[in-house]
């Protein structure tokens, strides 16, 4: 089987020997790999022998002719796609080729950048589908964690982490951007540890006002407050014996984060209104999507906390960076809300895979969540198509981004497209200064000085 990194490898057939040459030359130069031959029997002995990632065929053939071919090849090699030429560029024969089944149509006299431009398109669709297929018929385990899913590298790694840290009871905090599922790591961690028994509890700090937070961790007895119509026990005490997850601690104010420090070093807890200790036996997780560091730098997050809680740091790797766990992602969505809305829902159309790996998910798994429920939700047919996707989807175009809309004639100082690209990195990581620091390879002192400099 072709990798995604091994050079294209095309097969010319054309009965004019000067034309198989000519192509061949020209795609050589492009770094194309290719072989000819003058007949369609040669052709299909030659795909018996090697894998080529498309056949390129004329239409205009003795013997067999190249949509006959085009027909053979659909049932000896449907994986392979086939371009056919022609010198008679009508529609009809466009329609009839494509009904043989040819992926594409180029007329002669052949543009060669074109049909450079063609055959990349159809080596990308080919190697693509090859991916969703391994994905679909893959088995392994190991492409799984708990209710995380997904097989590429930064996701076997982050499973290897978690393996190690669901063994110790020591604080984890899981820093990633929204929607990366940082809960459901919590949860995994929770469910390998020796505490998977006992209760596992998770509140978002950044719902809540400080009163409210310490009632809901600390707990209260009857008339502490206006609303404390009885005695109510904590989450710390809920989760007794098992795993208190703190989600998105860097919103928690800092009245709170002074209360929660002395919880967590004396292994007690007070309600609110009472006088009276109680002992807590919790492991104590934390998640934040904020730069903690940064935080602490600027006073906005106590340090003293901030060890406690961090003894080991996770950081969760964003959708756009995990490749085709994306589609992986996409089928188990479809799977699950298609059997919800009880529609035979079977798959993905030709060209969604595409979309949805060129797109840049802002949003991360929540969002291509959301998509997926939408397009099930929408779609008339037995696979989800293109049109069932948002605008901002099937319209996404990545390509070149000029630093700080820096226009390419546009002449400024070293300095200048320093400041521009500093910026443009901690944009695209949300002030994560952390994150950004590593991708520029700054200390992050450094970076502190720098864009204070820049600020002042």
């Amino acid at each position: 089987m072709t990798t995604s990194n091994a050079l294209p490898r095309i097969l010319i057939v054309d009965d004019e020997r000067n034309m198989c040459e000519l192509i061949e030359t020209d795609l050589r130069l492009r770094g194309i790999q290719s072989r000819w031959c003058t007949s369609s029997a040669a052709a299909i002995e030659m795909l018996h022998q090697l894998d080529f990632d498309v056949v390129l065929t004329d239409i205009r053939m003795p013997a067999t002719t190249g949509l006959q071919l085009c027909q053979q090849l659909t049932q000896l090699r449907p994986d392979i796609p086939v371009i056919v030429m022609t010198a008679f560029g009508t529609l009809e024969t466009a329609i009839v080729a494509m009904r043989s089944g040819a992926y594409d149509f180029i007329t002669k006299p052949i543009e060669m950048d074109l049909l450079s431009i063609t055959l990349m398109r159809a080596v990308a669709h080919r190697r693509l589908t090859q991916q969703v297929k391994l994905l679909e018929a893959s088995t392994d385990k190991s492409d799984a964690f708990g209710e995380l899913l997904g097989q590429s590298d930064v996701m076997r790694r982050l499973y290897d982490q978690l393996q190690q840290v669901a063994q110790t009871d020591a604080a984890v905090l899981i820093n990633g951007e929204s929607g990366t599922g940082k809960e459901l790591v919590a949860r995994s961690i929770h469910a390998r540890s020796r505490r998977s028994l006992k209760p596992f509890v998770a509140i978002n700090c950044a719902a809540l006002t400080d009163t409210l937070l310490e009632s809901e961790l600390f707990g209260h007895v009857k008339g502490a407050f206006t609303d404390a119509k009885g005695e109510r026990r904590g989450l710390f005490l809920e989760a007794d014996g098992g795993t208190l997850l703190l989600d998105e601690i860097g919103d928690m104010p800092m009245s709170m984060q002074v209360k929660l420090l002395r919880a967590l070093e004396e292994r007690k807890v007070r309600a609110v209104g009472s006088d009276k200790e109680t002992s807590f036996d919790v492991r104590v997780l934390t998640a934040t999507h904020r730069d903690l560091e940064t935080a602490v730098a600027e006073n906005r997050f106590r340090e003293d906390l901030y060890y406690r809680i961090n003894v080991i740091g996770i950081e969760l790797p964003p959708l756009r960076s995990r490749g085709t766990d994306i589609l992986r992602l996409a089928e188990n969505f479809q799977k699950q809300f298609a059997a919800n809305e009880n529609k035979p829902i079977t798959g993905l159309a030709d060209g969604v895979a595409e979309k949805l790996l060129s797109y840049s998910w802002p949003g991360n798994v929540r969002e291509l969540r959301n998509v997926v429920e939408r397009a099930v939700a929408l779609t008339r047919y037995d696979k989800i198509t293109v049109e069932d996707l948002p605008e901002k989807i099937r319209n996404f175009r990545s390509g070149t981004v000029f630093i700080g809309g820096l226009d390419p004639t546009e002449l400024v100082s070293m300095e200048e497209i320093e400041r521009r690209y500093i910026a443009h990195v901690l944009e695209a990581v949300n002030g994560n200064q952390t994150q950004a620091a590593r991708i520029l390879s700054l200390d992050r002192k450094t970076l502190y000085r720098k864009t204070k400099h820049q600020a002042d």
